[in-house]
């Protein structure tokens, strides 16, 4: 009985200083978020509800992204309140070892990690693309998109009072394979059709090779170069799909097979996919990295010591994980170990401490 009594006292109190810290991050992302939005309107015909509507749509993808910083604090005040009221000695008399406290910390934190990966990473992506949605109708990107689907890349580009439509079965580095350029006038009256089985698009001059041009019901077969002006280029188009956090996970299934498709990379989805995959772990680890932590510290720290030492943690760890994630998107270390590398650096060190764990 004093095993399930003590269990139930963790898991409330853990789950109070949780829901707490989150609230607490939840409010900065919206007031630093908002205050964003409106400079971003600012010269806009808007109504003022607009961009607190778009902060409150953006922020739960932000808030995800966060959660492993967010987890690690809330360990350290969880324990931070059992020490001040010198809960941790009390438990230690009735047999219960810091390692049983903190496993069911750790285990708590695994569950409520599987509800964020499958319930709230993909109600946030889908936020998040609604946020894009919404805002792009007020960018000067709404122009001119592009999409990927399982016939080919999708271009319309609006320049020099011409509205181009870009069809491509293929990208290959910084070529467009197969291509098809229909280009109408503003008020959409067809001006000519350019064909091309590749063109340069390293610039936003493109280096139309071979093409064939119809007007007027005439086809010409030019034997020189044309050079086409666009707003696009390689570079551009990548990180028009360098988003992803905008994806649920079935969209990104399907993107990735539409990349394939298309010969585009695949580096960025799968390092993505993984992420996904190995985000429960992480939660997990930097919950019990930050209980070790705690656990193994003089417990007559000030706050402020414990507070400053938890974003310090926070911010070695992005750096790993950054690093990490950079190294293994240029392929220099397989994908796998590059996502997986940080954690298992953090579990070997947490290895490390619980050697002791019970002694403190």
């Amino acid at each position: 009985m004093i095993i399930k009594i003590y269990q139930n006292y963790i898991i409330r109190k853990y789950l109070t200083t949780l829901a707490i810290v989150t609230l607490i991050f939840f409010s900065l992302t919206i007031i630093l978020n908002i205050f964003e939005e409106m400079n971003f309107f600012k010269d806009l015909d808007v109504n003022i509800f607009f961009p607190i509507l778009l902060t409150f749509l953006n922020a739960p993808s932000v808030l995800y992204e966060i959660f492993p910083f967010i987890f690690l604090i809330s360990t350290q005040f969880f324990f931070i309140k059992l020490s001040e009221a010198n809960e941790l000695i009390v438990f230690k008399n009735h047999g219960v070892t810091n390692y049983q406290i903190l496993k069911v910390v750790v285990f708590l934190t695994f569950l409520i990690a599987l509800l964020i990966n499958v319930v709230f990473y993909n109600v946030s992506s889908n936020l998040k693309f609604l946020y894009l949605d919404l805002k792009n109708d007020y960018s000067m990107d709404n122009k001119y998109l592009a999409v990927i689907t399982e016939n080919g890349l999708w271009i319309k580009d609006e320049i020099d009072e011409n509205i181009n439509i870009i069809s491509a079965k293929k990208i290959e580095k910084n070529n467009l394979i197969n291509v098809e350029i229909t280009q109408f006038n503003k008020d959409f009256v067809l001006k000519r059709s350019i064909y091309s089985s590749i063109i340069d698009i390293t610039s936003n001059k493109w280096i139309v090779k071979y093409p064939k041009i119809s007007q007027e019901n005439e086809t010409t077969n030019l034997k020189n170069d044309l050079f086409f002006k666009s707003n696009f280029n390689a570079e551009k188009i990548n990180n028009l799909f360098s988003n992803l956090s905008s994806l649920s996970f079935l969209k990104l299934i399907e993107i990735k097979k539409n990349y394939r498709i298309l010969g585009y990379s695949t580096v960025e989805i799968n390092t993505h996919i993984q992420k996904i995959f190995a985000y429960p772990f992480y939660l997990t680890i930097m919950t019990l990295f930050s209980g070790i932590i705690m656990l193994n510290i003089k417990h007559n720290k000030p706050k402020i010591f414990n507070l400053v030492l938890g974003i310090v943690l926070s911010v070695v760890i992005y750096y790993i994980n950054y690093f990490s994630n950079v190294v293994g998107q240029n392929l220099d270390i397989p994908l796998m170990i590059s996502v997986w590398a940080p954690i298992i650096i953090i579990t070997l060190s947490c290895g490390i401490g619980l050697v002791r764990l019970n002694e403190k």
